[in-house]
């Protein structure tokens, strides 16, 4: 566990005598980056004469602002260090791989790459509220406990730091998103489905272990060597030592299964699956419906192993297990679809 992954100094300076002190690592890194984006961009755009001269003089003004900008930044940052989270930063990794993956294997049914990135970047954004959305219902007690006014349950609602984010509810609102953009785009969304569901996969392994990072999701009492012992004032250790599991003088967790790392690792299993059936698929829609039925019946049994959530609606079914539950007929359905719309297309082959 690791919630911070280090912290960038924010206004120590580089000092580059005789030159003077230049803006320290975290802006000055900043500055290199555009410097080095902006200027090859300038350069290029001036060399392919790709932009009108008005045009090319107002990118370069708006190039040397924003480099003043970043240059005078330090003086005016509200804290000496800025730290990086590793949860976030997970997040982020996670996006690049699962954009990256998805703007190629678009390309197996004809998408252009940009199509891709549009994709990840509107089905990230609309995942985290979704993700967020859930959770907030399905931990309301918790979250509003103490909120006494408006402005107390507005901040309860945005302070992700202190709340979480439930990864069917981002699972639900990314695919209404998803069925909207590929209309928008023209693009049949069972197909573009079929070839970049592994890097939704991809983008999930990343975002786990940044769950194992971030001491959230954690698992149930683990005798196996590779159990985790969590900190104290961790997330498992506060958990446990609220519902009266561990004393308050614990310095750590008794070990815990892992089952972030499980998860993550069952997401990388269920992406080469998925890329490797795409070779073979039945019909249109065939590989999400694999991938559909396959999460659901793999989460329901990490479930088994979870120690972070309890019984739901009278039952000892958690909720991840209660929804994978329509999850998985869901995407029955969907097979049962796929392959009835595949045999009247071979049959209409077979009569022409």
């Amino acid at each position: 566990m690791r919630q911070v992954l280090f912290e960038i100094p924010l206004k120590s300076p580089w000092h580059l005598s005789p030159f003077g002190d230049v803006p320290g690592f975290g802006f000055g890194l900043v500055l290199l980056v555009w410097l080095v984006w902006g200027g090859f961009s300038l350069y290029r755009d001036w060399k392919m004469a790709t932009l009108p001269r008005n045009e090319l003089m107002q990118s370069l003004i708006f190039f040397l602002a924003m480099a003043g900008v970043i240059i005078a930044a330090p003086h005016y940052a509200p804290v000496e260090h800025l730290p990086v989270f590793g949860y976030g930063a997970m997040l982020v990794v996670g996006a690049g791989l699962s954009g990256f993956t998805a703007s190629q294997r678009i390309k197996l049914v004809g998408g252009e790459p940009k199509i891709a990135w549009d994709l990840t970047v509107m089905l990230i954004l609309t995942g985290v509220v979704g993700s967020r959305i859930f959770y907030l219902i399905q931990k309301r007690e918790q979250v509003f406990a103490h909120c006494t006014n408006l402005f107390e349950v507005l901040k309860a609602i945005v302070n992700l730091p202190d709340g979480g984010l439930v990864l069917y509810g981002g699972l639900i609102l990314g695919s209404a998103t998803y069925v909207w953009l590929c209309r928008k785009h023209g693009l049949d969304a069972l197909k573009v489905g079929d070839a970049v569901v592994p890097a939704v996969f991809v983008g999930e392994a990343c975002g786990r272990i940044g769950c194992f990072l971030n001491g959230c999701c954690f698992g149930d009492a683990c005798s196996l060597p590779w159990g985790v012992q969590f900190p104290r004032d961790s997330v498992p250790w506060t958990a446990l030592e609220n519902r009266g599991f561990l004393l308050p003088i614990a310095e750590a967790t008794y070990p815990l299964h892992p089952t972030q790392l499980y998860s993550a690792i069952n997401a990388l299993v269920l992406a080469g699956i998925t890329a490797i059936y795409y070779r073979y698929r039945a019909g249109k829609g065939s590989v999400l419906a694999l991938a559909i039925m396959a999460y659901a019946v793999s989460r329901s049994c990490l479930e088994i192993l979870r120690g972070d959530e309890f019984g739901q609606f009278g039952t000892g079914l958690t909720i991840a297990q209660c929804v994978s539950i329509i999850v998985f007929i869901a995407g029955a359905g969907l097979a049962v679809w796929s392959w009835r719309h595949s045999e009247r297309g071979l049959q209409s082959a077979a009569s022409s």
